[in-house]
């Protein structure tokens, strides 16, 4: 496992790599003096796109320029990078999921989202626009999202919209044909490693396994070298490996560490990686001589992805969670 990383909020990054196509089609609007009123940031979670959006802020609430940190980099050492990073600049509002004790709000409630009319209302106090991030859409409840749809109704004079999408399928249609698509495509498996290299001291072969499995999220690899992913990924091809016998102690032990807001970190990770390795195990077998039915294999995958989200929705024990998941397994070897 890597040592703890410090993963910084986007507001405080600086530099974006991978993403020059999209900063160079919404510097162009800038520039010409045709800036939308709102933007759809598009793409896989971790990719940058909070990233692109604090960086379009920083440019639009005058920061000064600096070429070092790419298309519409700006200097870190300006006010405005300063009060942005701060959370202090007047003319910028971010609504996200904020923690409360310690927990991540599961959505983006309608009080949130109303705050918007409001403040796009006002004329822009120290800069020539007024911004809004909402970091991610996909976090908006039905009624704030309805809520974000009256903004976009009425676009806002000297006001822009920055919306985080992971899923832009989920928005509102209307939504989606009020706003202007900036898309943010996957890394390639080996830059994801070189970045995470950099950045969390892990070796070349270890950054290699873990940029695989965050599937060209620079973000999400990051997010897996803090949260041991290489340990836990070995834990559940060491489950696999022994089905249908298994070692009760190391089981009991792996449930044993779902207590708390890490153990349900280590809980959605383990379920994560044994339905991955679940899901390849098909495919390479599927149509090949003495691989048995598939259809039991695949009733285990479907509850290795279901189950954690209902874990979480419906307050489920996860111990409870892990064995069912484990009988499902033991079933599907032996059949």
């Amino acid at each position: 496992m890597a040592d703890a990383l410090e993963i910084p909020h986007p507001r405080e990054v600086f530099d974006l790599k991978g993403a020059e196509t999209a900063e160079r089609g919404w510097l162009e609007a800038l520039e010409r003096g045709r800036m939308h009123h709102a933007w759809l940031l598009v793409g896989p979670e971790g990719v940058g796109k909070a990233t692109f959006a604090y960086r379009a802020a920083r440019r639009l609430l005058g920061a000064k320029p600096d070429a070092s940190h790419g298309l519409i980099g700006s200097d870190p050492s300006d006010p405005v990078s300063r009060q942005v990073i701060a959370r202090s600049h007047p003319d910028l509002l971010v609504l996200e999921r904020e923690v409360v004790d310690g927990k991540a709000r599961r959505n983006i409630p309608v009080d949130e989202a109303r705050r918007l009319p409001e403040f796009f209302s006002k004329a822009p106090a120290l800069s020539p626009w007024r911004v809004a991030i909402i970091d991610a859409a996909d976090d908006l409840n039905v009624n704030a999202a309805n809520a974000v749809l009256k903004t976009l109704e009425e676009p806002p004079a000297r006001g822009v919209l920055l919306l985080v999408c992971h899923a832009p399928g989920r928005l509102l249609p209307t939504i989606r044909s009020r706003c202007r698509r900036l898309l943010f495509r996957p890394w390639p498996d080996v830059d994801v490693a070189e970045f995470l290299e950099a950045r969390s001291g892990l070796g070349v072969e270890e950054a290699g396994r873990i940029a695989v499995m965050a599937k060209g999220s620079p973000g999400r690899a990051l997010a897996l070298a803090e949260a041991g992913a290489l340990e836990v990924d070995r834990a559940a091809l060491e489950l696999l490996r022994q089905l249908p016998q298994s070692d009760e102690a190391a089981l009991l032990a792996l449930a044993g560490e779902f207590r708390g807001q890490e153990g349900a970190r280590r809980f959605e990770l383990l379920f994560e990686r044994l339905a991955e390795h679940v899901k390849t195990m098909v495919e390479e077998t599927a149509g090949k001589d003495g691989a048995g039915r598939p259809e039991p294999w695949l009733d285990a995958w479907d509850q290795l992805v279901n189950l954690p989200g209902e874990a979480e929705g419906l307050n489920l024990d996860r111990q409870d969670a892990f064995w069912t998941a484990v009988g499902a397994l033991r079933e599907a070897a032996r059949a």
